[in-house]
């Protein structure tokens, strides 16, 4: 229902757009593990639609309370349906638009030979992790007690990007990831399944008429092929 309500909104925007929109840009808020999809997504729009994307990229959480607080968006996508439903101003057009699973990621190569779980518990193993507050935290957080594994991270970050960079530059051995976040990361990364990880659903909402159009391609055929070359499973 939602994602034919998009659709229907996608093609009544298209041909809304015409020639005098080439100028126009819209603002969307979505969460940091979107930052390579959504850039290419960005890409594809302007040019089936000349509207150009301006971007906010952070944890979910944060997103939120800035627009809670008044900052001006069309549109935001977040990690978890819970964040999404605690945004305060009216959005219409809500789609599920992706999943993902999560992923423990490693210096390259592994060198502290990480199998499982409950290696991140090892004392000579430095783990980082996303804040409980950020939904690649929660789910990082059920993962594990899944496993029944009790982890003390050398540091909570405020998105999983966060989590990612930290491993990337040697900060840490390992840290709990988006599958999406560790393709993005290419060689810079080795990764270990998390077979406990739980799915995540990742929500769009427009806030106005003027973000409608981008929540609708989202769940087009072309926004779900972009979503699938940058890791992410299509919604339920």
């Amino acid at each position: 229902m939602r994602r034919a309500l998009a659709a229907v909104v996608l093609t009544a925007s298209l041909t809304a757009c015409g020639g005098t929109s080439a100028e126009h840009t819209i603002t969307v808020f979505a969460a940091a593990s979107l930052t390579d999809a959504f850039t290419a997504e960005a890409e594809a729009y302007t040019k089936r639609t000349g509207v150009h994307v301006r971007f906010s990229f952070a944890g979910s959480q944060d997103l939120v309370a800035q627009l809670n607080q008044g900052a001006p968006a069309d549109a935001i996508a977040t990690a978890d349906t819970a964040t999404l439903d605690k945004v305060v101003a009216k959005h219409d057009a809500t789609a599920l638009f992706a999943r993902n699973r999560l992923v423990i990621v490693t210096a390259p190569g592994n060198p502290k030979h990480i199998g499982d779980t409950g290696d991140l518990a090892r004392h000579d193993v430095v783990v980082v992790l996303a804040a409980p507050t950020v939904p690649a935290g929660k789910y990082a957080a059920a993962a594990l007690q899944a496993a029944h594994v009790t982890v003390r991270p050398r540091s909570l970050e405020d998105s999983v990007r966060g989590v990612l960079t930290k491993v990337e530059l040697g900060e840490a051995d390992a840290g709990i990831v988006y599958t999406s976040d560790a393709k993005s990361a290419g060689p810079k990364v080795s990764t270990v399944a998390l077979p406990t990880s739980p799915v995540a659903t990742y929500p769009a909402a427009a806030l106005d008429a003027a973000g409608q159009s981008f929540v609708g391609f989202l769940t087009s055929i072309e926004g779900q092929a972009i979503l699938a070359r940058f890791g992410f499973m299509p919604p339920p």
